[in-house]
C-alpha cells in the first residue's frame, strides 16, 4: 500500500507543480511539459487534477467577480433561467445605465440567431434605451410583438412603446398592437381586442419565445400617470388597493398579484406571456423599483432580470 500512496502523493505534487506554473508563473502547457519532463498532454492533465483536487483555487480579483456573485445568488434564489448583474456607479442617478447596454448586448445575440424566433416587447425608458443601443440588423427569418397598445390618450403614438423604434432598427416582421394602452371602459376593451386584425397580434405575443419588459412603480412619480395613461385618481386607488409596480399596464401588488378592476379591467395589453414555454427578461433596477422587481420575481411573473449591483444586493436582503 505503501509504494501506491507514495505514487498518488507525486502524482499530486506533480499536479501542484503544475498547477501553480499555469496559474501563478503563467506558462504555457509546452513550457510546463518543457519544465517538468513530460509530454504536452501530460501537462494539460496535470493542471486539470490540480484544479479537480482543488490544489488550485482561482480568485477572479476584478470588479464584475461581485457582479457574477450576485447573479449566482439571484439564480438560485429565485430559479431565474437568465440573469445578469451589472456594476453600478456609485455617482449616477440613471435608471437605465450598464442595465440598457447589458439588454441591448442580449437582445442583439437573441436576433443573431439563424432560427426563427418570436421576440415579445413590452415598454418603457430602459427598454427604449436598450433598443435604441442596437446596431442595425437584417433579421428576416424573425418576428417581433409589441405586448402593449401603442396610441397615448390623445391619439399620438406613444413615446416610449419601442416597436417603431425597433422596426427602424432591425428588419423583421414587426406586429404592432393599435390600440390604446387603457381602454375607457371594459366592454371597449372586449371589442378591440375581438377585432380581426388584433387577435392574431395576441395570439403571435402568447407564442413569444423571449419577451423583455420593463417593470414600472406606481408612486407618485409613476410612469402610467406621468405619461397620461392613468390619472392621479385612478393612481391613489391603485395604491389603495396595494398596487406596488406595473408591467405591460397590468398593476400587481407586494405579492405579485394582479389587482382586481380599477385600471386591470381595462389595460389593453396582451397577457404576460408564459414562464412555463418561454423566457420573460425583466430590465429594471433601482430603489424605487425594488418592490415590484421583488414582487414579479418572487412569484414568478418574470424568469429572467437584468439589473444592477446595487438592485440586486437590495432583493437579496429584501428575499
Amino acid at each position: 500500500m505503501a509504494p501506491r500512496q507514495d505514487m498518488a502523493n507525486s502524482r499530486l505534487d506533480d499536479a501542484a507543480r503544475a498547477g501553480w506554473l499555469y496559474y501563478v508563473a503563467g506558462n504555457t502547457q509546452d513550457q510546463i511539459a518543457a519544465k517538468l519532463g513530460v509530454s504536452r498532454q501530460t501537462a494539460q492533465r496535470l493542471v486539470s487534477l490540480a484544479v479537480s483536487e482543488g490544489l488550485v483555487r482561482v480568485r477572479v480579483d476584478h470588479p464584475i467577480a461581485n457582479c457574477l456573485d450576485l447573479a449566482e445568488k439571484l439564480r438560485a434564489r429565485f430559479a431565474f433561467d437568465l440573469v445578469e448583474v451589472v456594476p453600478s456607479d456609485p455617482d449616477s442617478t440613471s435608471t437605465t445605465i450598464g442595465v440598457a447596454e447589458a439588454a441591448a448586448a442580449e437582445i442583439e445575440k437573441r436576433l443573431s440567431a439563424p432560427e426563427p424566433i418570436v421576440m415579445g416587447l413590452g415598454t418603457g425608458r430602459t427598454l427604449k434605451a436598450a433598443i435604441e443601443r442596437l446596431p442595425h440588423m437584417e433579421c428576416p427569418q424573425h418576428k417581433l410583438v409589441s405586448l402593449t397598445g401603442n396610441i397615448s390618450p390623445d391619439g399620438s403614438a406613444a413615446f416610449y412603446n419601442v416597436i417603431f423604434t425597433m422596426a427602424d432598427t432591425v428588419k423583421a416582421r414587426s406586429f404592432p398592437m393599435p390600440l390604446p394602452v387603457i381602454a375607457s371602459s371594459p366592454e371597449e376593451r372586449a371589442m378591440l381586442h375581438s377585432q380581426p386584425m388584433i387577435r392574431p397580434t395576441l395570439e403571435l405575443a402568447a407564442m413569444a419565445d423571449i419577451t423583455f419588459v420593463g417593470i414600472g412603480d406606481l408612486g407618485p412619480k409613476a410612469p402610467l400617470y406621468q405619461d397620461g395613461f392613468i390619472t392621479v385618481g385612478e393612481l391613489k386607488a391603485l395604491q389603495k388597493a396595494g398596487a406596488v409596480a406595473e408591467m405591460v399596464g397590468w398593476a400587481f401588488d407586494r405579492e405579485g398579484r394582479l389587482i382586481e378592476g380599477i385600471t386591470n379591467e381595462r389595460v389593453a395589453s396582451a397577457p404576460i406571456p408564459s414562464r412555463e414555454n418561454s423566457l420573460v427578461v425583466a430590465l429594471a433596477m433601482g430603489e424605487r423599483k425594488l418592490p415590484g422587481i421583488l414582487a414579479a420575481s418572487t412569484r414568478r411573473l418574470v424568469n429572467g432580470l437584468i439589473t444592477d449591483e446595487r438592485t440586486a444586493s437590495g432583493l437579496l436582503a429584501a428575499s
